[in-house]
């Protein structure tokens, strides 16, 4: 195969450059390039910003709503977003249970969700692990008992990201208890909504971004659910795929690398730089190989996902290699900037030290050291790489 980008392919790259430049907002590209969880004032900004360009929803077809760029597009767009500084989109919206809605949904539910996921009306979070049931979705135990109009809902999510500051909840839940899989349905449910509470779980890196959410007697017009009912493991799988091909965190270790070869150019206390020391640039070296593996591998993804040939589970295997080289690129800069590591990085300025370069930053911008902590999760979250590992050895077998 060959996945060079054709020439209309790099005129858009500078169409999206040229977008970047006259309408990212300085002040949240000074504080993603340096920051660590977004804030989600600077996602909703940014996502109406987008969204009068008719570019919110860049993963989305025409008919939804979105822009209908091809799959090598949506990688170009998501590549230039990262290295400008821009905030992302709301990943759950976007990329998880919008298109379950949009695919699976009443008409009712596309027409109310489509327009405010677009908009960054509406952030999600996403509630499926239980204690019991983390990777085994077949265990959970949540029930939602119909009465009438309205299902009521019991039990208890963890691990749920991002929901401290959501509006909506998409909820995995047994409406018959006696199956597993196919006992299983998916309902939204308002966070707001009298009985549910969320208690927040802090990580290692000392932020806010998990929560427990515990469900008791929450009532949901049944309206709320998603699709059939007893079909909600159908809808988990098809979601799962979408969330581990964007696992593969392309832009995310391409920034990352990007930034890390500034770190190893600073001058050490000695006046050395690290990039001189042999046993640096040989393992900067196999990071570059292993990035630039990633990238045509997510290019042969996409250009298969276009053409229909994969026969593979691609967001498996983009899954297992962009998370490991997330966190082997993680490992470096924490080795190379030592305690520094703890501080935010403004862009190097000629010959400076390491000690002239860095400086403590905000609250929202905790340090390398705090996203290093975080990104130890990457090889979990999204299925945990064992039971990719396992998804893709099944496949093969059956092939």
């Amino acid at each position: 195969m060959h996945f060079t980008l054709d020439q209309e392919d790099e005129h858009f790259r500078q169409e999206v450059r040229a977008f970047l430049k006259g309408n990212l907002p300085a002040d949240l590209a000074g504080r993603n390039r340096r920051g660590y969880h977004p804030l989600r004032e600077d996602i909703r900004q940014w996502t109406k910003i987008l969204n009068r360009q008719g570019w919110s929803g860049a993963n989305w077809p025409k008919h939804w709503g979105g822009t209908g760029w091809s799959p090598v597009r949506q990688f170009i767009f998501d590549e230039e977003c990262i290295l400008a500084g821009a905030p992302p989109v709301d990943t759950a919206g976007f990329k998880m249970i919008g298109p379950v809605i949009m695919t699976f949904g009443s008409e009712a539910m596309k027409q109310e969700y489509g327009p405010r996921i677009l908009n960054g009306d509406v952030y999600w979070g996403q509630g499926f692990s239980e204690p019991n049931a983390g990777s085994d979705l077949g265990s959970l135990s949540t029930r939602a008992d119909r009465v009438g109009d309205e299902y009521v809902i019991n039990g208890r999510k963890i691990w749920t990201s991002f929901v401290e500051t959501a509006e909506m909840i998409f909820v995995l839940v047994k409406t018959d208890p006696e199956a597993r899989q196919r006992g299983i349905s998916m309902i939204l449910v308002d966070r707001e909504a009298p009985g549910v509470t969320i208690r927040p779980i802090h990580d290692i890196g000392e932020s806010h971004s998990l929560n427990e959410v515990f469900f008791d007697d929450v009532r949901v017009p049944v309206t709320n659910l998603v699709g059939e009912e007893g079909k909600g493991w159908t809808y988990a799988k098809f979601l799962l795929e979408n969330e581990r091909a964007f696992s593969a965190e392309w832009p995310r270790n391409n920034a990352n690398l990007a930034r890390l070869r500034k770190f190893l150019n600073l001058k050490q206390a000695d006046g050395q730089r690290l990039i001189d020391r042999p046993g640096f640039a040989s393992r900067l070296a196999q990071l570059e190989t292993d990035l630039l593996a990633l990238r045509w591998l997510t290019l042969r993804a996409l250009h298969e996902k276009a053409g229909g040939q994969s026969r593979l589970p691609v967001g498996s295997l983009l899954k297992i290699r962009g998370s490991e080289l997330l966190q082997k690129i993680g490992e470096l800069q924490v080795e190379a900037l030592g305690c520094y590591a703890s501080y935010v990085y403004p862009d190097p300025l000629g010959d400076a030290t390491l000690e002239e370069t860095w400086a403590p930053g905000p609250d929202y911008a905790p340090g390398i050291m705090a996203d290093y902590f975080y990104r130890r999760a990457t090889t979990i979250y999204g299925g945990a790489n064992e039971v990719q590992r396992t998804i893709i050895a099944r496949s093969f077998l059956e092939l």
